[in-house]
């Protein structure tokens, strides 16, 4: 009998260790050791799950008995069973093809063996290729580095393309992916082992051999960025307003990080300034009036001129937690056109929506329209609490066809309308690489068509992904248009950046058409010039018409502008002379001796047709310069730098990383730290 009780005891002791539920956590990385951001985990047979963080690192509470699922594009799932640790890590495996060599024609696909091609001239045409491989590569863009370091750099588990002999860098795979079959002779595909093998190290992923019929294929990049004429000084007596509309938009950055980070040339009109500087979040206060945003501005001398003085002028947006924000009805509309078809479009898309998915209440709904050569509703209104519905819906996407962008948007307005939530956040989320080519779809037609919907008071977020073909001009348009924000997502961390730490501020307006107008006081400044913010100019008269259209503030958003002065009785080249007014007078008033600046700032609210007006005074006093200042100052300089401006005053790369880590700060999420990384790693793209 005693016996017996003990082994019942065992038995329920076993049970209730066995139906304890635990904290696991964990490190995922990739073959080579690299952490792994954005790795899905599920335990088995439930909706419950998490991803990984920037730094690969994982936590979920789960039981001893259940198996967690990993998951990740490109490579092998895992199981892993959850036994008496607390701790699982390891390294994922890729997940690569069991097909040695495979040919594929107009007459279908067939495995091949050596014998059935001629020996002689596949090996004398492989080696003309290899060659190539081993020389330095006379890249268009003047690149001028081996394609084998090249490569070894930039994507690691992308194959390599060769057209009619030619062996293409990875950064334009996307291009390479998506030409007519209509012209293509034939294609052979060759499994990691043996492309390395014949092509050496840059082939270790794959390779496939292409030949058009034309024979004589040459690679065009056919990225499209709007042409940006860089501000000028101007003079305070004769033009004394600055007025422009705040910009939120991020993707200049990361679009500029991910050419850097492939070794490419950077094409000037990709880099927007304010863009740049704005992708980083700073230490304003938040508001504690009734206005949605607070003020902060501060003066110092310029870090890479001592003859000026830079200003800084920071705006806050009032923080909401998740639980804080109104419902939501969302309708993401997803590209699934052809130009899609890359791991860093669509299937990048697909994970980076996931992130969002996780986050939905039960309160909000989401429906998703697709567009390609049609458009066409794949999710009706489903809620936030059936993610897996949501989830499936967006595993099933596939792309292929040419691409409807503008019947899309109709589509996706349109259900957006039937489901208006009032007093909700109503939002279309566009993602796309913008290379629409069916039914309206000019810089020109996107404009006129977007800024009609925007009437319906739905909200617009535009994520860009891919390259090779990327339409920054076009989605710009879109969201500046559209009362909305513009991201372009290279990498799940850029992902988790835009849906999970800045998920309030991405989908959450809290001020619309916001608006900002300086005055500078003439008895202290002679000139000025906004650094950035050219495609965001407004007329002076602008500032006080509630019809045009301007910025949208969400929820946590920081907004930072900095100018340039030239004090008064300084003496610059950069100020040109100018002849004198004959009709009026440019006197300058008495008094007002204490004051910089005066900076007034319009609004509205989410829902208002009408503008809020709030003035701000600077007064005439300079500071050591704030680690914000000094940090943004950094990116502007970089920036001026990238663009080829006449204004840096030929300051140099180490004078950048040097203000940057002056104005690091805490730097929790080590945003800044990858700014001076990246800065360090740039020496090629500037010239």
């Amino acid at each position: 009998m005693k016996n017996l009780l003990q082994i019942i005891l065992v038995l329920l002791l076993s049970f209730q260790a066995n139906s304890q539920e635990k904290i696991i956590t964990g490190t995922i990385s990739d073959e080579n050791g690299l952490p792994l951001p954005g790795v899905n985990i599920i335990i088995k047979g439930t909706t419950s799950g998490t991803q990984t963080d920037f730094d690969g690192n994982y936590e979920i509470k789960a039981h001893v008995g259940d198996i967690l699922t990993f998951s990740y594009l490109g490579y092998l799932t895992e199981e892993k069973v959850i036994g008496g640790g607390n701790n699982i890590s390891f390294a994922m495996q890729i997940d690569s093809s069991t097909i040695e060599e495979v040919v594929i024609t107009a007459f279908g696909i067939s495995r091949v063996s050596d014998a059935r091609i001629r020996k002689n001239e596949q090996r004398a045409y492989y080696n003309s290729i290899s060659n190539k491989l081993k020389r330095k590569m006379p890249d268009k863009k003047g690149l001028n580095s081996s394609l084998e370091n090249y490569t070894e750099n930039t994507n690691k588990r992308a194959p390599l393309y060769i057209v009619d002999g030619v062996p293409i860098p990875y950064q334009y795979n996307s291009i390479i992916e998506n030409l007519d079959s209509d012209n293509i002779d034939f294609v052979r595909v060759l499994k990691p082992f043996k492309s390395k093998e014949t092509f050496g190290p840059s082939a270790r992923h794959g390779c496939i051999v292409i030949s058009t019929k034309a024979g004589n294929y040459r690679l065009e990049n056919d990225e499209e960025y709007a042409h940006i004429n860089e501000n000028q000084f101007k003079n305070v007596m004769t033009s004394p307003y600055s007025t422009f509309s705040i910009d939120v938009d991020k993707a200049s950055y990361s679009n500029v990080r991910r050419m850097i980070n492939n070794g490419q040339e950077i094409p000037i009109d990709t880099v927007k300034i304010e863009e740049m500087i704005n992708y980083f979040s700073y230490q304003y206060p938040q508001p504690t009036d009734n206005h949605p945003f607070s003020i902060h501005t501060e003066a110092a001398v310029t870090p890479w001129n001592s003859d000026t003085r830079i200003v800084k002028i920071g705006l806050q947006g009032k923080t909401y937690t998740n639980e804080q924000l109104p419902a939501s009805n969302l309708t993401f509309l997803i590209d699934v056109s052809g130009s899609m078809n890359s791991q860093n479009k669509l299937p990048l898309l697909k994970s980076a929506f996931k992130l969002l998915v996780n986050q939905l209440r039960a309160r909000d709904k989401v429906s998703i329209v697709v567009y390609a050569g049609a458009a066409g509703v794949v999710l009706e209104p489903t809620s936030g609490k059936d993610k897996e519905t949501i989830m499936n819906a967006i595993d099933k996407l596939k792309s292929g066809g040419s691409t409807a962008g503008g019947e899309g948007i109709e589509l996706a307005y349109k259900l957006a309308v039937e489901n208006f939530i009032n007093d909700g956040n109503n939002r279309v989320i566009l993602a796309t690489d913008g290379d629409f080519n069916v039914g309206a779809s000019s810089d020109k037609a996107m404009e006129k068509l977007i800024e009609e919907k925007r009437k319906s008071g739905v909200f617009l977020s535009v994520l860009g992904f891919g390259y090779g073909n990327y339409k920054d001009s076009k989605l710009e348009i879109l969201a500046d248009k559209g009362n909305g924000n513009h991201a372009y997502i290279d990498n799940m961390q850029e992902a988790q950046k835009v849906f999970g730490k800045e998920f309030g501020g991405t989908l959450y307006t809290i001020a619309k058409d916001v608006k900002i107008q300086v005055e500078f006081n003439p008895k202290k400044v002679q000139a000025y010039r906004l650094i950035g913010y050219e495609n965001r100019m407004l007329a002076d008269e602008d500032f006080i018409d509630d019809t045009k259209d301007a910025g949208e503030l969400g929820s946590g958003h920081t907004v930072t502008a900095l100018y340039e002065l030239i004090p008064v009785g300084v003496t610059s080249s950069y100020l040109k002379e100018v002849n004198d007014l004959k009709y009026t007078t440019t006197n300058s008033v008495e008094g007002f001796s204490d004051e910089l600046f005066t900076v007034k700032f319009r609004y509205k609210k989410p829902d208002g047709e009408k503008s809020i007006e709030m003035v701000h005074v600077q007064e005439d006093a300079l500071s050591e310069g704030s680690e914000d200042l000094n940090f943004a100052s950094a990116v502007a300089l970089f920036g001026m730098q990238l663009r080829q401006s006449k204004y840096y005053n030929n300051a140099n790369i180490d004078d950048v990383v040097a203000l940057a880590k002056k104005g690091r700060g805490d730097d929790d999420d080590g945003f800044r730290a990858e700014f001076i990384r990246l800065v360090k790693a740039s020496q090629n793209s500037i010239n």
